[in-house]
């Protein structure tokens, strides 16, 4: 039987939602190791809409849900509506949507507030002892979801050794100051934190090609599927 991969959506498009390269490639990757991509978002406004040319905030509102179904080609559910019990692993692709939507850390860091069903879904795979792969920014909302838990898990958004396009330090900063411990590790990495079952893919946090970003998330789902079976 398929493994049941969760894909937490934020909406559609980087500036504003999800990163679709990397919601993209996660969906690839589950289909590659033969498993089940069960795609799932929260049922709320967006906090903005970004014209993806200009970056200037659009006067307009849009659904993380109905956006987030571009992606999953319409087959998506309301995260309020999904069980843990109907999940084998959980996924959280990138894109400022997760900073936004999913949590509000773009506007307050680790002292951003997170949607409630987020962190309910979060907390109770870790509780289940049911893997977790944040992607780009996602372990900054695993790291909200999991704040005062004591379990002391170990994420990545990439390493300052190499180029960035965001302030990683300052970001690894945040994930401490949640109650994470950071580790640095570039697009060609991945961090394993085999106690709390998290892995994380930096991905687009750092400079690099379309190639390596998919290689990156490539990695980090094979290790999924490993820690699955093991």
């Amino acid at each position: 039987m398929a493994h049941r991969i969760g894909v937490l959506l934020s909406g559609n498009g980087v500036y504003d939602g999800s990163e679709i390269h990397e919601s993209v490639f996660t969906l690839l990757a589950i289909d590659e190791n033969r498993g089940e991509a069960v795609c799932m978002a929260p049922n709320i406004d967006q906090h903005h809409v970004v014209n993806h040319i200009s970056g200037d905030e659009m006067p307009e509102k849009r659904n993380v849900l109905i956006e987030a179904a571009r992606i999953a080609r319409g087959a998506i559910s309301d995260l309020a509506e999904i069980s843990v019990e109907n999940l084998d692993a959980l996924v959280i692709p990138g894109g400022f949507g997760a900073a936004k939507n999913l949590t509000k850390w773009a506007f307050n860091g680790p002292d951003g507030e997170i949607e409630p069903d987020v962190k309910r879904i979060i907390s109770e795979m870790v509780k289940a002892g049911k893997p977790i792969v944040g992607i780009c920014m996602g372990p900054t909302v695993i790291a909200k979801a999991l704040e005062g838990a004591g379990l002391k898990e170990h994420l990545s958004v990439g390493t300052t050794e190499e180029a960035s396009p965001y302030e990683i330090d300052d970001i690894s900063k945040g994930l401490e100051k949640a109650g994470a411990v950071a580790e640095m590790k570039s697009i060609n990495e991945i961090s394993i934190d085999e106690t709390n079952k998290i892995i994380c893919a930096p991905s687009y946090m750092m400079e690099g090609s379309i190639t390596d970003v998919r290689n990156n998330i490539k990695q980090g789902i094979d290790e999924l599927f490993e820690m699955l079976e093991s």
